[in-house]
């Protein structure tokens, strides 16, 4: 369910889908298709949402409970 990880994120962020959307460069539609898990992550959108929210993708994929990013 990493579909709700990523819409948690927007929601505890105060974010619109829109917001989210314009900030990794792609469509509020893509974005909510993602989001929901009608479409899936690409390794591009994983990374831009990562780096948007400062997590780690191990904690967008719920491979990890920890957000923090090993840099």
């Amino acid at each position: 369910m990493t579909e709700n990880r990523i819409r948690d994120l927007r929601e505890d962020s105060d974010l619109t889908q829109q917001q989210v959307a314009d900030a990794i460069g792609i469509t509020q539609r893509k974005y909510s298709y993602i989001e929901t898990g009608q479409q899936q992550l690409t390794d591009d959108i994983l990374i831009k949402l990562a780096n948007f929210y400062n997590v780690s993708i191990d904690y967008l994929l719920r491979q990890t409970a920890n957000p923090k990013r090993n840099l």
